[in-house]
């Protein structure tokens, strides 16, 4: 049933079932997948290419994003909602009711709303039941969606949302309780600062039902939730952190794009910032200001840094400019993104123009491409060293080989995908030159192209067979620089099995190859300097591995799941894990434990003991790799009790463990 009032929109579910055999518990918000739920796609604008998705499981747990097609979910958003559900002699019910006002809409005479309502079963190999029907042979959801009609005497009321915060902190630290030339044991005691105190307000504007204002002055994150711990040593290339800001939140689909030109992660602590989105017809838009203290913020001891001097107090100013122009009947668009970073020694502008285009039901194009230019350091690994005064750029207080200048970059970024019902396959292509930056965004790898192709094939699904869908699949890819000379190469054939009971077998193989230059991790060899590497300028492997798992649902009450891994001549890379941990990787573990006659660290005779592919600064070996995980969970509404197993070996060293834990 649906309802509405002029600010509420109501919802209410009856959904009939065997009530012993409906699956709920109390899952974390946006985690009821994995229980019997409803979901629900409302498409407020009627242009086939956004939705909101609205979700709740029999217990009337929420789940909440956003679709964009061509990009996937996004349950990063969270709308203010209220719901409740319980279980009842016939099955389940969920009652829901929306503020119009958590929604960006159109409504009014003749205006309609898309809509998909899906009903989920668990148990029945998480059947899915949905409103409309739904073709496996057109790639795009929305496209099928049916309709609301005569959503009239909404109210259009401005809305205002205004959140002060109070933060009260502290800092001590640890200092020497004796004088200095005292004899005997220290025991040292704490100096605690003054309190500090730090207002902040964050504030929400709704000019119309379709277009919001976002302002913010020094805001509070500290209730955000925490990121997800990863191991964030010894790695190659950066790391992705999801954006989980309230600030950034709104609106942030409106900015994203395939090359991640943008990624509101690099404003880390603003001291003021302003954010206009909206959508008016056809044409979307977002703009964005800010004012960030974070790389002129340094702590007592780093502003006694005479590196540091030139940065204290100064702030980074950025800015960012989103349209996009509906175009055609179907989800096609054209959009202009632009984006400025401002700071010492670092500006960088960027200007990109990207497409996506439905060709037929089957078939979508969509490309991006991008220009930049800094102002800035950069590396040059073929350079000599030489030593900036304190007066000018890159000064390091010591000799280095980034110089000032400026550096214009270009990207490109190709999607061409064909999705049929038993068949489909995948084109995409992206790359980025040497002096590309984007600042504002996240960039993983320059000068690097890489090309890719995906085919799959599969039956049509048999719910009553004990095999229930078979699925085989292969990708291959491959990267290349600029200049021509081949990265690396890899293939990945994978065969996944679907039996009743929710139960899944999966297993793959990979071969590939990958080849490294010694400029990417350092000094480039010239005639006045040598390189990186010891021996020659480049090191390559070629690479395989195995892989197989399984995970099932025993019953209402009890599932698990088991993954294994193998991999041989894979590089172990030591980049290190900062000043306290200089070596990390297991190689130089194991060397480090067997002492040798007349070994010291700078001898390359005396670096890992296995079979060594290339040795620099810092060691770089083959390596191979087995590992399994699993977990066995039995869940009855409330607390969910989870055994978790790993086993994982390396050659050499070998690391077992497991952990129980009890989740509310």
């Amino acid at each position: 049933m649906i309802g509405y009032d002029s600010k509420t929109l109501y919802l209410a579910f009856h959904c009939y079932d065997e009530p012993d055999k409906v699956r709920a518990t109390v899952a974390k918000r946006d985690e009821v997948f994995g229980d019997d739920n409803i979901r629900l796609f409302l498409d407020t604008f009627n242009d086939q290419r956004r939705a909101y998705i609205l979700g709740w499981n029999p217990l009337g747990i929420q789940q909440d994003g956003i679709m964009t097609e061509g990009s996937g979910w996004d349950f990063s958003v969270d709308i203010v909602m209220e719901s409740k559900g319980m279980l009842t002699s016939d099955g389940w019910t969920v009652e829901v009711a929306v503020p119009f006002k958590s929604l960006r809409y159109e409504a009014g005479k003749d205006k309609l709303w898309g809509i998909h309502i899906w009903r989920n079963f668990f148990r029945f190999n998480d059947e899915t039941d949905s409103w409309m029907p739904n073709s496996r042979d057109i790639s795009s959801l929305l496209s099928q969606e049916g309709h609301l009609t005569g959503l009239e005497g909404i109210s259009t009321e401005r809305t205002l949302e205004i959140i002060p915060s109070l933060t009260v902190s502290e800092t001590g630290k640890r200092v020497a309780a004796l004088p200095a030339g005292a004899t005997g044991l220290d025991p040292g005691r704490f100096v605690n600062e003054p309190l500090k105190f730090d207002p902040g307000v964050s504030v929400k504007f709704g000019l119309t039902p379709t277009v919001t204002l976002d302002l913010t002055l020094n805001p509070d994150f500290a209730q955000v939730e925490a990121d997800q711990t990863v191991v964030t040593a010894n790695q190659r290339f950066p790391i992705f952190f999801q954006e989980k800001r309230p600030f950034f939140l709104e609106g942030i689909d409106i900015f994203q794009t395939p090359m991640r030109a943008v990624h509101t992660r690099a404003i880390v602590d603003p001291d003021w910032a302003a954010k206009l989105t909206g959508k008016r017809g056809r044409n979307t838009f977002g703009f964005l200001v800010a004012s960030d203290n974070a790389p002129g913020n340094f702590n007592a001891e780093e502003k006694t840094d005479p590196v540091n001097t030139r940065f204290l107090g100064k702030n980074a100013y950025i800015a960012v400019l989103r349209v996009k122009r509906d175009i055609g009947k179907k989800d096609s668009n054209i959009g202009l993104l632009a984006t400025s970073y401002n700071f010492i020694e670092k500006h960088n502008q960027l200007l990109a123009l990207d497409g996506r285009f439905r060709i037929d039901p089957k078939t979508i194009a969509a490309f991006q491409v991008a220009g930049t230019t800094s102002r800035r350091c950069f590396s040059e690994p073929a350079k000599d060293e030489h030593t900036p005064t304190a007066s000018e750029p890159c000064f390091v207080n010591g000799s280095t080989r980034n110089y000032y200048r400026t550096g214009n970059g270009f990207a490109y970024s190709a999607v061409y995908d064909y999705t049929a019902r038993h068949f489909g396959w995948v084109y995409e292509g992206s790359g980025r030159t040497q002096d590309y930056r984007a600042d504002v965004g996240f960039t993983r790898r320059l000068n690097t192209n890489n090309h890719g192709f995906f085919a799959r094939f599969n039956n049509e699904p048999r719910p009553k067979a004990t095999l229930i869908s078979w699925r085989i699949s292969n990708g291959a890819s491959t990267n290349f620089d600029w200049q021509g000379r081949m990265q690396n190469w890899e293939t990945n054939p994978h065969l996944g099995l679907q039996f009743s009971h929710n139960t899944f077998i999966e297993a793959g193989a990979n071969f590939g190859y990958e080849r490294l230059f010694e400029q990417e991790f350092g000094v480039r060899r010239t005639a006045t300097q040598t390189g990186a590497f010891f021996g020659g300028p480049e090191r390559s492997t070629y690479q395989h591995g195995l892989f197989g798992g399984i995970e099932t649902n025993f019953s209402k009450k009890y599932s698990g799941y088991g993954f294994f891994g193998a991999g041989w001549n894979s590089f172990d890379f030591d980049f290190g894990g900062g000043s306290r941990f200089p070596r990390v990787s297991p190689a130089y573990a194991y060397r480090s434990t067997i002492p040798r006659a007349g070994c010291e660290e700078t001898i390359p005779a005396c670096w890992p003991l296995m079979k060594t592919f290339s040795r620099f600064a810092r060691p770089i070996s083959s390596r191979d790799s087995y590992f399994f995980v699993g977990e066995l969970t039995m869940t009855h509404w409330l607390p969910t009790f989870a055994v978790n197993f790993s086993l994982a070996t390396r050659p050499i060293r070998e690391l077992r463990s497991m952990q129980v834990t009890m989740t509310t």
